[in-house]
């Protein structure tokens, strides 16, 4: 195994990325804590770099599949992923807001440092399921809705792995093949 497709569901932090939309992410950031998050924590100091913590062949890759099925996607976007396993408050839906965050969830993190950390490539689907409370007049978020949308979009979403899998390249000339290259202080 050398690449790892992260599919999710997630809120939307902006009015103009609409549930049942993807959004294929270039970034994130961590709100966590306690998981664990890498596999060199010793003996071996270990850096990796994460500026851009997705795979860009499989984000590509990943984009022109979804337009040539005809769905609504979005290029780029910032995945804030919590704690869980509960929704945003008010105040932290604003300022993730304010931060200019476009989706929320629960599930796109340490899997892409993890992966980077191994060599594999990564990539981030997101699909829509609600807006995040306090998103225009969205009202708080709940289980029942985020399953219904999900649902429904649970088939294509299906089928953008299943375009995406046969179409990325048999070479891997990305950095993700060789992140490691660099990253460890030998002692």
């Amino acid at each position: 195994m050398e690449r790892v497709l992260g599919p999710n569901a997630v809120g939307s932090l902006r009015s103009d990325v609409k549930p049942g939309e993807f959004v294929v992410c270039d970034q994130l950031v961590d709100r966590t804590r306690s998981r664990a998050d890498t596999f060199y924590d010793g003996p071996v100091t270990t850096h990796i770099s994460f500026a851009d913590p997705y795979c860009p062949t499989m984000r590509e890759v990943a984009l022109d599949q979804a337009r040539g099925l005809g769905i609504d996607v979005h290029d780029r976007g910032t995945a804030v992923v919590i704690q869980g396993p509960r929704f945003s408050t008010r105040a932290e839906s604003a300022w993730f807001q304010a931060q200019g965050w476009s989706v929320i969830g629960m599930t796109a993190y340490p899997e892409a440092p993890l992966a980077r950390e191994l060599e594999l490539c990564y990539a981030n689907i997101s699909l829509v399921t609600d807006y995040d409370v306090g998103v225009g007049d969205a009202a708080p978020v709940t289980h029942d809705e985020v399953l219904r949308v999900f649902t429904e979009n649970n088939a294509r979403l299906r089928d953008l792995l299943f375009a995406v899998i046969p179409a990325l390249p048999e070479k891997r000339d990305c950095p993700c093949a060789t992140a490691l290259t660099g990253a460890r202080l030998e002692p």
